[in-house]
Formats: structure tokens, C-alpha cells, sequence
């Protein structure tokens, strides 16, 4: 493993939470504020330390992304797993400019001979499914589904969480939730559907 300064790995640790709870890695003034700092510039010379050592990646808009932690190189037990962002208007959402980071997950969740990807859960139309605002959602890839499961599908070119039902030529992406507003989505064949989801992964 790459021999890391201890403000480098100070910074892997709050970049970590940060994603946690975000969904997205933190800008360089944010991190500056996590880690206390008074100038972007220790902050800079830390990313560069980063990317230099394969930690992190910059992307084509400038921003950062996440490509492993600081244990994920030592135990043969997790799989690094994809955490996508919600803006992903005209491009599929696994697109590489989607990939905010990459976060270890058990292969017990995670389960070998399947793709996976992470996805933060918004707004409360599943919440009396379990999922709550913020929690982080596995998802494995696949573009079917069965009566009852939820899947993320994709409405023009925006996800969304919902339950799948399919009678005859009708699919309905039904809320599950205490809150009215919510109602069942009605379609033929004008979406597509990136996955199921298996596990979620409560909000800290």
C-alpha cells in the first residue's frame, strides 16, 4: 500500500465522512472547513498527494473522484462499488462523470457475478419501504424486474425509486409512503430500468 503523509490520511478520513453523508466528494473549501484549515492551499497540496498515489482522480470538470480507501487494498473481503450522483441529464448514469466515488462494500451485501452501484436516496416517497432521505441504496445492475421489487428506474433522464408492478402492457412505479403527494407513476415502454435495490444503507 502507498506510504501516505498522516495529514493525507487525516484528509482520506473526512473525505470518507464527507461522501457518507453527501453523496459527493467535498470541494476544496469544503474540505479546507472539515479539516480546519485557514488556506485552500495546505488542502491542495494534500489532493495533489492524493491523486499522485492513486487515492483520488481528477475528472474532466475539475472535480475530484474517489477511487479507494484507505483499507480497501487489504482485505479481500470488499468490493469497490460505484456511488452515483442524481445529475445525470443525457448521459447514463453510470457514465464515468456520474461515478462520484468508489466506497468498499462487503461482498456478504455485495455478492460475486453481479455489478453494483450506490445510489443516495431523496425525498420521502419510500419511506414506508424503509428508505429515509440520505440513506445510501445498493443497487445491482439489471434491466429487468420482478412484481414487488424496487427498482431505480430511469424517467427522462432522471432516476427514481420505486416499486415495480407490471400487468399486461402497463408498468406502475408505485411510492411507498405516508406522504399523499406521491402517486403512482403510469408508463408502456418510455423507460428503462438500471437496477434493483438489495440493501439500504441507513444516513448517519
Amino acid at each position: 500500500m502507498e506510504i501516505l503523509s498522516n495529514k493525507a490520511a487525516e484528509a482520506i478520513k473526512h473525505i470518507r465522512q464527507f461522501i457518507m453523508d453527501h453523496g459527493r466528494m467535498p470541494s476544496t473549501r469544503e474540505l479546507m472547513k472539515e479539516m480546519k484549515y485557514k488556506s485552500t492551499l495546505s488542502v491542495v497540496l494534500l489532493l495533489n498527494e492524493l491523486a499522485l498515489k492513486g487515492f483520488i482522480e481528477k475528472k474532466v470538470d475539475g472535480t475530484y473522484k474517489f477511487l479507494k480507501d484507505l483499507v480497501s487494498g487489504e482485505s479481500a473481503r470488499t468490493v469497490l462499488v460505484p456511488l452515483v450522483g442524481f445529475g445525470n441529464c443525457g448521459s447514463p448514469m453510470l457514465a464515468e462523470e456520474n461515478v462520484e466515488a468508489m466506497i468498499p462494500v462487503s461482498t456478504s451485501l455485495a455478492k460475486s457475478g453481479y455489478k453494483y452501484f450506490l445510489l443516495r436516496a431523496k425525498g420521502d416517497s419510500m419511506n414506508e419501504a424503509g428508505i429515509q432521505p440520505g440513506d445510501l441504496l445498493l443497487v445491482r445492475q439489471q434491466a429487468t424486474a420482478e412484481n414487488g421489487q424496487i427498482v431505480v428506474a430511469l424517467i427522462d433522464d432522471e432516476a427514481t425509486v420505486k416499486e415495480f408492478l407490471h400487468k399486461g402492457n402497463i408498468v406502475q412505479l408505485l411510492p411507498r409512503s405516508t406522504n399523499e403527494k406521491h402517486q403512482p407513476i403510469i408508463l408502456s415502454e418510455d423507460f428503462s430500468i438500471q437496477g434493483i435495490v438489495v440493501n439500504t444503507i441507513p444516513a448517519s
